[in-house]
């Protein structure tokens, strides 16, 4: 139902400009918005607004398209969505931890944005400027899950990464949503996999406890020709596949590990105790010393104002003599 409301609202949400006027020496002259090829999918990833912008600098010119998502798992999964469109042959970039390159593209992802540049590369300095005016950008870790996918006999530009039904159904149909449960708030990994005797999809689920896994691997082994495995959170399965040895070796690289996080509080300088100690002793010097010069101050008016009225006592008192 969420998913279906954020669709019929995309048009509304994508009037807002996202893109800055001048990136240095380029100047914004014509904007549009990139046609959107499977609108449900881009619901599921959370899209909020998307435009694209050329750029012009005298006779040369080139367009960055921008599309802002809920979140940067959302931004995740549409980047190696889009990725797979690129033409040419992407590579790898040092652009950002998130970004892959062909010749006269790139594509990266900056937060919950994705961003994409045809016809020029940006320096760090142009894209600088292009990141520096995006707004609500959301600085949370990306997704942990993708590196528990095996990275030998990987085909290149094959993952996927899944949040919800449609996304499954788009990158491996031949598991049931409702097999994968993603009302527990699961996730996905899907990559394709090269093996002697052909391709094979793998894809690991994570949910939020053990226990939930052990529940849904029940299901998935359920399925015609699977082969699945649990480790912690964490269920990997593969369909059918042409090679079971292979399937085999490609399961048991799925290992959990349980990694904790926390703030914790780094003690300083004002945390020990013997520098408060010393710093107790000086501020007493502090006090002392200002004692002395307020007394020797005090007693030097004195000193001065009877010096300045001979055969007076400035400080005498007054009696009255009062008697009855």
């Amino acid at each position: 139902m969420k998913i279906f409301a954020t669709v019929l609202l995309l048009p509304f949400l994508a009037g807002a400009s996202l893109l800055p006027e001048t990136i240095w020496a380029w100047h914004r002259s014509a904007s549009t918005q990139p046609a959107l090829a499977n609108r449900a999918l881009w619901g599921e990833y959370g899209l909020k607004a998307w435009e694209s912008v050329t750029y012009e600098n005298g006779k040369d010119r080139f367009t960055v398209s921008a599309w802002e998502v809920a979140d940067t798992t959302g931004a995740l999964g549409a980047f190696d969505w889009q990725r797979a469109l690129l033409k040419g042959d992407a590579q790898p970039s040092q652009a950002a931890p998130l970004a892959a390159e062909t010749k006269d593209a790139l594509l990266l992802t900056h937060g919950n944005y994705l961003l994409e540049f045809q016809g020029y590369k940006p320096s760090r300095e142009e894209l600088d400027a292009v990141t520096g005016s995006l707004k609500n950008v959301d600085t949370t870790a990306l997704p942990v899950l993708a590196s528990y996918l095996p990275s030998g006999d990987l085909a290149p530009r094959s993952e996927r990464y899944v949040i919800g039904p449609v996304g499954l159904q788009e990158f491996d149909p031949a598991i049931p949503p409702s097999v994968a449960a993603f009302h527990f708030g699961a996730e996905a990994q899907i990559g394709v996999f090269h093996s002697p005797k052909g391709d094979m999809a793998l894809a690991i689920f994570n949910y939020p406890t053990a226990q939930i896994a052990r529940q849904k691997l029940s299901d998935f082994e359920k399925l015609p020709g699977a082969m699945a495995k649990r480790s912690g959170p964490l269920v990997a399965v593969v369909l059918q596949p042409p090679d079971p040895d292979f399937a085999e070796r490609l399961l048991s690289q799925v290992r959990y590990q349980a990694q904790v996080t926390r703030d914790e509080y780094v003690p300083g300088k004002r945390d020990n105790i013997g520098v408060l100690i010393i710093n107790i002793f000086i501020f007493i010097g502090i006090l002392i010393v200002f004692a002395l010069l307020s007394g020797f101050l005090v007693g030097g008016l004195r000193v001065y104002r009877r010096r300045g009225r001979k055969g007076e006592d400035p400080d005498a008192m007054i009696t009255l003599h009062l008697t009855r």
